[in-house]
């Protein structure tokens, strides 16, 4: 019997979407809310921390799907470098903001925080209402896998 190669499942990054839409709608409301109770340099703060872990997010999962699709071990290490340089950039770009600039930084680093937990909230529920199969399920009925094999003729005697 000849077996066709197996195909690898696709990585799924739908978890993306929700997520940036989650964000854009929690972000919008906080800057408004924020704007009007601390001032707009903490608006700005509230939308460019969420843009920064929006951006970190959708970065992260393209590198690591990206890498997952090549070979599944190397997925770990694609994690680990994509952070290594995200900290890196987010250093630099912490850095070369003024203190007293058109963005209120402690505000920024707060929603740096309350965006990093909404977005992990947002994946935990992505994967918990997935199935996630540890096999590759069967076809549907129907959709045949691999070619039928050769009848074998019948004798009679």
């Amino acid at each position: 019997m000849t077996r066709l190669p197996q195909e690898r499942p696709g990585w799924d990054l739908s978890f993306l979407r929700v997520g940036v839409l989650v964000t854009a709608a929690v972000a919008a409301v906080a800057a408004l809310v924020v704007g009007l109770v601390g001032g707009w340099a903490d608006a700005a703060g509230v939308l460019v921390g969420a843009a920064v872990v929006t951006s970190f997010f959708v970065v992260s999962g393209v590198v690591i799907a990206w890498a997952g699709r090549i070979d599944d071990t190397l997925t770990l290490p694609a994690a680990l470098g994509t952070f290594f340089v995200k900290a890196l950039v987010l250093f630099a770009v912490l850095n070369a903001l003024p203190e007293d600039g058109w963005l209120d930084r402690l505000t920024m680093a707060w929603s740096v925080i309350v965006g990093a937990l909404l977005w992990s909230g947002v994946q935990l529920r992505w994967v918990w209402t997935r199935p996630l199969y540890y096999v590759t399920p069967p076809a549907p009925p129907g959709q045949a896998t691999a070619p039928p094999a050769p009848e074998r003729p019948t004798t009679r005697g």
